[in-house]
């Protein structure tokens, strides 16, 4: 049974986990280990995403399978007008191209609609081929350059993509 469910304080724990496994897979030949590392105690602490929890315009949710959190997104809301940021958007690698990704991108876009919005965004690390495929074929568009310095000597070299879902789904 899948299930897409409100991340829970007991939760953050998990997520930490599950994102560390999954960045160093998915990132190991795109980032350097030191700045997967900073990415992750930046993003990923538990008491950060307890804290984020309680946030009004911050979305966590978890993809379960059988009790087993296989995937995960966090949404918040963009500083342009109308406009809802899948921040975080992560699956398992024993799940990928089974269109888990896509379940996540649909509750994203329930999400989006739901607070009153009517684009959604998010950015992708220019080498991420497989996620970019993917977003694509989900109706996102590439629509810029997010290069943005984070700190301690990292910087995001991403692609800006962007969908403007059909209001009358």
């Amino acid at each position: 049974m899948i299930k897409i469910l409100p991340l829970t304080k007991n939760d953050s724990v998990t997520i930490s986990i599950l994102a560390r496994e999954i960045w160093f897979r998915q990132y190991c030949d795109m980032l350097s280990n030191a700045q997967i590392y900073y990415m992750l105690a930046q993003r990923y602490c538990p008491v950060l995403i307890q804290s984020q929890l309680s946030e009004e315009n911050i979305w966590w949710k978890k993809l379960v399978i059988n009790d087993t959190i296989i995937g995960f997104s966090c949404c918040i809301r963009a500083s342009m007008p109308n406009e809802l940021k899948i921040d975080k958007l992560y699956i398992h690698h024993d799940y990928h191209r089974r269109g888990y990704g896509k379940i996540l991108v649909d509750d994203a876009i329930e999400t989006m609609r739901g607070i009153g919005c009517s684009k959604l965004t998010l950015t992708v690390n220019k080498g991420n081929h497989g996620a970019i495929h993917a977003y694509r074929h989900y109706g996102f568009e590439i629509i810029g350059d997010s290069v943005v310095d984070i700190g301690g000597g990292f910087v995001m070299n991403d692609y800006l993509m962007s969908m403007t879902p059909d209001i009358s789904i």
